[in-house]
C-alpha cells in the first residue's frame, strides 16, 4: 500500500488586478496584494488608435489580454480582482 503523499502547492503567486471601468476608457493595473508594487498597467487607450474607441468594449478586452501575458510572464498564477465602474439602476444604453 501506498502511503498517502501530502500534497502542498508551490510556485502560487497571487496577483490583484484593479479595474476602473467610465464611459471613455477602462484602466486595468495588476498589483502585488499589498498593492504597493506594480506588475502591469494596461488602458483602453493603449491598445487602440482612434481616441472615440477608448471606452469600447474591444478595447477593453485588449488591455486585459495585455495584462494577463504580462501576468504570467512575471509568473502571476492566482488573482483577485476589485473593480470600480458607474452603477445604479436602469439601462446605460438606449433601447
Amino acid at each position: 500500500m501506498l502511503a498517502q503523499q501530502k500534497h502542498k502547492p508551490k510556485g502560487i503567486r497571487w496577483g490583484v488586478a484593479h479595474i476602473y471601468s467610465s464611459k471613455n476608457d477602462t484602466i486595468i493595473t495588476l498589483t502585488d496584494l499589498s498593492g504597493a508594487e506594480t506588475i502591469a498597467v494596461g488602458s483602453g487607450g493603449m491598445v487602440v488608435d482612434a481616441d472615440h474607441e477608448e471606452g469600447t468594449p474591444y478595447a477593453a478586452m485588449q488591455a486585459a489580454y495585455k495584462v494577463a501575458a504580462t501576468a504570467i510572464e512575471k509568473g502571476i498564477t492566482h488573482i483577485n480582482i476589485k473593480i470600480r465602474a458607474p452603477g445604479g439602476h436602469g439601462s446605460k444604453t438606449p433601447g
